[in-house]
């Protein structure tokens, strides 16, 4: 969505997609609040991977009374049965008992695969002959979960690669020399755990997904739907603006909720800004009431 117009109320962006050091982000929960607070963001909601840490933080923090927020998670599921993808299908859920121990076992499952994955993941660069251990990587996580960035972050560190990109495009990405294919739990495991947490699921940035299977977009939607999907994320800066009109008319067809949000994931995204995107991007503050609308009335 485009930046508001001046007649519009002042300080009214939020953003719904927001990543932290708890899993791939570089800023640190305090970081993102006091960010959103001097971008002048209405509302935010830390959607870490796989992992509630960075909304847990941001509550232990303190939200700024000027900032309205909602606990968020970003899960990898695997695409439905009868459709085909060349990765994960993300699932962001807001409004989130964090206590939830369905939710909290669904995420020890997909930690423990995490931290599986490093190591043979390290023991391939090793066989390139890159001079890496998993033992480096703790400066760089912190508290929060290792994964490809952090190794990449590594990387770059050692003087292995150039930047965060060249590391991917070279050694990480899919079917580069140092990739091992992720873990990724079934759709309606993902769904239902967030429901169970009293959240609403919503399908992550649609456009971005390469799906194979059926007849398009919308029998994958209605799949979703069928398992508890509650939202899409019509709303974020890769979405042409036909494509963004088409997911809202489709969420109004299926009576989903609308977000949006940037993606934000700090110097691992350096063309986008929390809220804005590259400059253009707008979120207004009436998707984050309607989400919170229909958190309320949840059963």
């Amino acid at each position: 969505m485009k930046k508001p117009l001046a007649s519009d109320p002042p300080n009214a962006a939020i953003d719904l997609h927001v990543h932290s050091t708890a899993s791939d982000g570089t800023l640190t929960p305090t970081e993102i609040l006091a960010m959103a607070v001097q971008l002048g963001l209405k509302a935010i909601a830390i959607t870490d991977h796989d992992t509630l840490a960075g909304s847990a933080a941001a509550i232990s923090r303190g939200i700024p009374s000027t900032l309205q927020f909602l606990t968020g998670i970003e899960i990898s599921a695997d695409a439905p049965p009868g459709f085909v993808s060349d990765g994960s299908i993300h699932i962001l859920g807001y409004g989130i008992d964090l206590g939830n121990t369905r939710l909290g076992a669904l995420l020890d499952v997909l930690k423990a695969a995490r931290e599986n994955r490093n190591p043979r993941i390290i023991a391939r660069l090793n066989a390139l002959g890159m001079d890496l251990n998993a033992d480096e990587l703790t400066p760089i996580v912190g508290s929060g979960v290792a994964g490809r960035p952090h190794i990449a972050r590594l990387m770059v560190k050692k003087g292995l690669a150039d930047s965060i990109d060249d590391a991917f495009d070279r050694f990480l990405g899919k079917n580069r020399p140092g990739y091992v294919a992720k873990y990724r739990v079934p759709m309606a495991d993902a769904i239902g755990a967030i429901d169970a947490a009293g959240g609403i699921a919503v399908l992550a940035h649609p456009y971005l997904n390469d799906l194979k299977g059926q007849d398009g977009f919308e029998p994958f939607l209605q799949a979703l739907i069928a398992m508890g999907l509650g939202g899409i994320e019509a709303i974020y800066p890769d979405h042409p603006e036909t494509v963004a009109t088409e997911y809202c008319r489709l969420a109004r067809k299926y009576n989903l909720v609308i977000t949006g949000g940037t993606d934000f994931h700090g110097e691992v995204t350096p063309g986008i800004q929390m809220g804005v995107g590259d400059g253009s991007f707008y979120v207004p503050y009436s998707i984050y009431e309607n989400l919170v609308k229909n958190l309320k009335t949840r059963p």
